[in-house]
C-alpha cells in the first residue's frame, strides 16, 4: 500500500466543484503531524507546478491562479489532507499530487488524481 493515496478527481463542468483527499494510512502520526502538506498539478504539456500548500502550524498559501477559487486543509487526527476547489475553470484541468514533507524523514508522494474541467 503507498504512503500518500488521493481520491476525489474526476471530470466536471466549468464553473462546479470537487474535493480532493490524500490520506497517508501508513504513516506515523508523528511523521504527519510536523509534516507541511502541498499540492501540486500537471496539466498536458506543462510543468508540475505548486498549487497550495498548508505547514504544521496550519499556514495556508496559494497560487495566484487558484487565490479565492480552491481551499487546502488538513486533518491530522485522520492523518489526510484535502483540496476543495470550486470555480473550476478548463485550465484547471491536470494530474494533481500531493506531497507530504517532513525535514526529518523525507519527502512522500501521491500516485496523483485526474481532474478534467470542460466547457
Amino acid at each position: 500500500q503507498a504512503y500518500l493515496v488521493e481520491s476525489g478527481g474526476g471530470s466536471v463542468q466549468a464553473g462546479q466543484s470537487l474535493s480532493l483527499s490524500c490520506k497517508a494510512p501508513r504513516m506515523i502520526t508523528s511523521t504527519f503531524n510536523p509534516s507541511s502538506i502541498a499540492w501540486y498539478r500537471q496539466g498536458p504539456e506543462k510543468q508540475r507546478e505548486l498549487v497550495a500548500t498548508i505547514t504544521s502550524n496550519y499556514d495556508t498559501s496559494y497560487a495566484d491562479s487558484v487565490q479565492g477559487r480552491f481551499t487546502i486543509s488538513r486533518d491530522n487526527a485522520r492523518k489526510t489532507a484535502y483540496l476543495q476547489m470550486n470555480s473550476l475553470k478548463p485550465e484547471d484541468t491536470a494530474v494533481y499530487y500531493c506531497n507530504v514533507r517532513n525535514g526529518a524523514v523525507g519527502d512522500f508522494w501521491g500516485q496523483g488524481t485526474q481532474v478534467t474541467v470542460s466547457s
